[in-house]
């Protein structure tokens, strides 16, 4: 039996709220988990540019919702592109190894493999340590004298917009939006499956892959909150939200209500044989369907992948393993998962 160890203040979350509606955080702070409340929130109003996750001011410089579609639309080409490559015979990759790291490198060659050392470097699960660290290693790149990449070297296309940036700020920027859309798509895709493996592994093998992301996201959804900052529509939908508080909305919590939810803490796979992900009450996996998150298209065909890479090889979670901890981090996911091949009983 695997314990899943969540930090402190998410396994309060879990203690103190499962299962309630709506409920003061802090002072200034409403925590929203019950579904209908959610719904009418994310409805009410779109994102504004500093709720967005991925696309919130940079250096300063606002982020039109154009620039972003734009951005997210290359780096989707640049997926499609690594997804036609010929998919890695089993014995020519090994996927063995420390998740989620070992599955955001595969991911990180895979996609990014033909570009330039001083933008692969921006994809280093290392600068998540702090900002400020993220922001030195990009300063640097940008300030190198020469155009990122050889002229008539292969790029990525979302590589090719930094090789376009002329000067030190515009080339700043760009490299700063490389980070912001590429580093998400192997960051994430990387954790949901670290998140099966360690949920649901060794899997049956009639069980689709899609109903193991499916399930895995449930219980560890990557994006396990959503802020929204205080607004005049939200106290009419509730009036215990008062007219300076902050909203932040729970699917770590309504992923598992027991209103919802048969066994809600179970890996359950098979109940997705008869849910439609997009509509079942309380699943936002991807966002409200309002304002559904632009990478799920690329996030979904990304984990496939990769779990048919791991199933087709035979490997599980270390049986020596019966403990991970999540970590009170944005992108919540296990750490530290062992993945090794583990021989089958004999029937």
């Amino acid at each position: 039996m695997r314990a899943t160890l969540f930090h402190p203040r998410l396994a309060a979350l879990f203690r103190d709220h499962l299962g309630q509606d709506v409920f003061r955080l802090e002072s200034d702070t409403v925590g929203i988990a019950g579904h209908e409340v959610a719904d009418r929130i994310l409805a009410a109003r779109r994102a504004t540019e500093t709720e967005r996750p991925t696309f919130k001011p940079l250096h300063g410089r606002s982020i039109s919702r154009g620039e972003a579609s734009s951005v997210m639309r290359t780096i989707g080409g640049d997926v499609r592109e690594a997804l036609k490559k010929p998919r890695p015979r089993p014995e020519d990759v090994d996927l063995s190894g420390v998740w989620p790291l070992t599955g955001h490198l595969f991911l990180r060659d895979l996609i990014l493999g033909e570009d330039p050392h001083r933008l692969r470097i921006l994809m280093s699960r290392n600068l998540e340590l702090t900002p400020k660290l993220t922001w030195a290693v990009i300063a640097a790149g940008a300030a190198l004298p020469g155009r990122v990449g050889r002229r008539g070297a292969p790029l990525t296309a979302i590589a090719g917009l930094t090789a376009d940036a002329t000067g030190y700020h515009e080339r700043r920027y760009a490299m700063g939006m490389y980070r912001r859309a590429a580093a998400p798509v192997c960051f994430t895709v990387s954790t949901l499956v670290a998140n099966a493996l360690w949920l649901g592994s060794p899997f049956d093998p009639g069980t689709p892959n899609r109903h193991i992301l499916h399930e895995a996201m449930r219980l560890l959804p990557p994006s396990w909150n959503i802020l929204r900052n205080a607004s005049p529509e939200y106290g009419a939908i509730d009036r215990r939200i008062g007219a300076g508080d902050d909203v932040l909305l729970l699917p770590l919590l309504s992923h598992r209500d027991p209103k919802l939810w048969e066994d809600p803490h179970e890996f359950r796979p098979e109940r997705w044989d008869t849910l439609d992900p997009d509509t079942a009450p309380g699943y936002l996996p991807f966002g409200h369907s309002s304002e559904r998150c632009w990478g799920r298209h690329m996030v979904m065909p990304l984990a496939e992948l990769l779990l048919d890479l791991i199933r087709d090889t035979g490997l599980a979670v270390s049986p020596d393993q019966t403990s991970a901890k999540v970590p009170l981090v944005g992108l919540l996911g296990v750490e530290d998962v062992r993945v090794t091949r583990v021989r089958r009983a004999a029937a």
